[in-house]
């Protein structure tokens, strides 16, 4: 694929990635742990902005529609291996700082929540590309929860962020990784939001805007 160039964004496509190299499970142990250490006692809650809704790794016992505010669901982080190759990153969602964003909120099982937890960190961070969280969630029934979340980190090579929607668009159109196309995780994303009445309007109207400027 030839390189697209933004000169308003200075952006270059493909990008040089440089992911690093992956984390060892003494690594992911102890990262769960030291996130752990932070957590202020009671249920533990993981809050679900992307694929976790619609595929979650976790062994849960409750479930509820969940909005956290200071941070955004966005396509911002390259995928060189899920979504799409190194010669053809694609992109996943991530949090980023500013506004709110709406999602669920999963009680884990505290019977096996280490095992849970372990291959959460597993699927999550096997690169450090997210930076473990506890996000201030309100819950669908009022109440206020302490719930895990994976931040970006905005400093690292691995972070796209707001990316023009011309190159938005191509990502969509060619992008494909172990587990499919940018465009089928984003789709499938909305419609889970979609499905339980709580779209994600921005992302939504993103999402048309980069469709017709392939058909033209």
């Amino acid at each position: 694929m030839s390189a697209l160039e933004s000169s308003s964004w200075k952006v270059t496509y493909p990008p040089s990635l440089d992911f690093g190299q992956q984390l060892t499970h003494e690594q992911l142990y102890n990262s769960m742990q030291s996130t752990m250490s932070r957590h202020q006692g009671g249920p533990v809650w993981l809050f679900a902005y992307g694929s976790l809704i619609w595929r979650p790794e976790c062994n849960s016992v409750e479930r509820q529609r969940a909005r956290v505010h200071g941070y955004h669901r966005g396509l911002y982080l390259w995928s060189h291996e899920h979504r799409g190759t190194p010669e053809t990153p694609g992109l996943v969602f991530g949090l980023d700082r500013g506004g709110s964003c709406s999602g669920f909120a999963y009680r884990l099982d505290e019977s096996n929540l280490d095992d849970s937890l372990m291959a959460l960190w597993q699927r999550e961070m096997p690169y450090p590309a997210y930076r473990p969280h506890w996000l201030n969630c309100r819950l669908g029934d009022g109440s206020k929860v302490q719930a895990l979340g994976f931040v970006l980190e905005r400093h690292l090579p691995c972070y796209a962020g707001n990316l023009p929607d011309t190159l938005l668009s191509q990502i969509l159109a060619s992008a494909k990784g172990r587990y499919g196309t940018t465009r089928d995780y984003v789709e499938q994303t909305l419609n889970a939001l979609r499905s339980h009445q709580m779209p994600d309007r921005n992302l939504e109207a993103r999402f048309r805007r980069c469709h017709k400027l392939r058909e033209v």
